[in-house]
């Protein structure tokens, strides 16, 4: 007969997303997962693999609740081109204050490992896709009903929306001056009309 878990695996999971979140992949040994999880290593390893993998699991959650967030945000019915101002100020607004110092798991993650570990580079891939994406789309909506000018492109337009979006994140994680991600988001803001 098998054994019984003797501990949640979904909030395991949620437990090790936040660890990884707050010091990074490297960062976050075995030891820590086990002891910040409260599980021991060869249950960690039966019910997530190794440290790679869960940190990949974790990443694919974290994927899952912001993509699932801008799905919400950039889908609504009604004028498109203040959703995607009032999104961009989001990011803005989370990179000199809420998120300052834990960042984007995302933008971590592609600062951090998308040079040298192909798996969390292709997350951080579908993760900037899924944003570009959502946002192009509202742009369109937008330009559809007359919000946005004929000649604007929603797709380069939503490309420089995510670099600079990103952009943020990465200078506001640093926090010398909010003023630069401020004047970013305005300037880019600006080219909407």
């Amino acid at each position: 007969m098998a054994r019984t878990k003797e501990f949640d695996p979904d909030a395991a999971l949620q437990a090790a997303l936040e660890l990884f979140w707050e010091r990074g992949y490297e960062a976050t040994s075995m030891a820590d997962l086990t002891g910040h999880l409260g599980i021991g290593r060869a249950s960690l390893y039966a019910t997530f693999g190794g440290k790679h993998e869960l940190f990949l699991k974790a990443l694919d959650r974290y994927r899952e609740n912001t993509d699932a967030k801008l799905l919400a945000e950039l889908s609504q019915p009604g004028a498109a081109l203040p959703t995607v101002r009032a999104v961009v100020r989001r990011f803005a607004d989370e990179a000199v204050r809420e998120q300052r110092h834990r960042g984007c798991l995302i933008t971590n993650t592609a600062t951090e490992l998308a040079t040298r570990d192909p798996d969390a580079a292709r997350r951080v891939r579908a993760s900037w896709d899924t944003l570009e994406t959502l946002t192009a789309g509202a742009l369109a909506r937008a330009q559809a009903q007359g919000e946005l000018a004929p000649e604007k492109d929603p797709r380069a337009l939503a490309r420089l929306l995510l670099t600079v979006m990103q952009g943020m994140r990465v200078i506001g994680k640093a926090g010398d001056d909010p003023r630069r991600v401020t004047d970013a988001a305005d300037l880019a803001l600006s080219l909407l009309g």
